[in-house]
């Protein structure tokens, strides 16, 4: 292109293309791209390993359980529905703590997703039995990152995510725009998880 000839819309479509896909679109198309859900695990695996042996306290377990999430992940991709800007974590940790409750009530490490893709790979490992301890305070975190946030946030969260709100009623319960009321969600979401993880390390 000659210097200085302006820019046409073919010359601009590689710096476009270069934004980055939201979570929602990695999960989307993950069933024809491989390396999207690729990507999706290797965005929250660590995070939730972490959770689950804060729970057990046994790493393999945890690896175990982790691969589970992602087993049932993946087999519900279809059902999900993006309520929250493209961010699937909170989805994923749904599952996890789902999880963690069937495996408890049945005393032993749910395997259903792996048995349906075919993931077992029959190690002579032999789990732990999955103890009701387990389950001890778990949503205690979680209630307790919810009570730090500032009350804007933490009433933003409630509207959107509990009362399933578009950003538009949210913003005029809590008197700002829509964009506001996006970034105090977007913003109390991660100091929720940031709180989370902070709890799991501790732990």
């Amino acid at each position: 292109m000659p210097p200085g000839a302006p820019l046409t819309p073919a010359h601009r479509r590689p710096i476009e293309a270069q934004r980055r896909p939201t979570e929602a679109e990695l999960l989307a198309s993950s069933g024809r791209d491989p390396a999207a859900f690729r990507a999706l695990y290797e965005l929250h695996a660590a995070g939730l390993h972490r959770f689950f042996v804060s729970r057990t306290g046994h790493a393999d377990d945890a690896l175990d359980l982790t691969a589970e999430t992602f087993a049932q992940a993946w087999l519900g991709r279809d059902r999900f529905e993006d309520r929250l800007d493209g961010r699937v974590g909170p989805w994923l940790y749904g599952i996890a703590r789902n999880l963690l409750r069937r495996s408890v009530r049945d005393r032993r490490i749910e395997d259903t997703g792996r048995q349906r893709l075919g993931l077992l790979d029959g190690a002579d490992r032999a789990p732990h039995a999955a103890e009701p301890e387990w389950l001890d305070g778990m949503d205690a975190d979680l209630e307790a990152a919810l009570t730090a946030l500032p009350r804007g946030q933490r009433r933003a969260i409630s509207l959107r995510v509990l009362d399933d709100l578009p950003y538009d009623e949210v913003g005029d319960r809590l008197g700002c725009s829509p964009l506001a009321a996006r970034i105090r969600v977007s913003r109390g979401l991660s100091a929720v998880r940031t709180h989370i993880e902070e709890e799991d390390t501790d732990g």
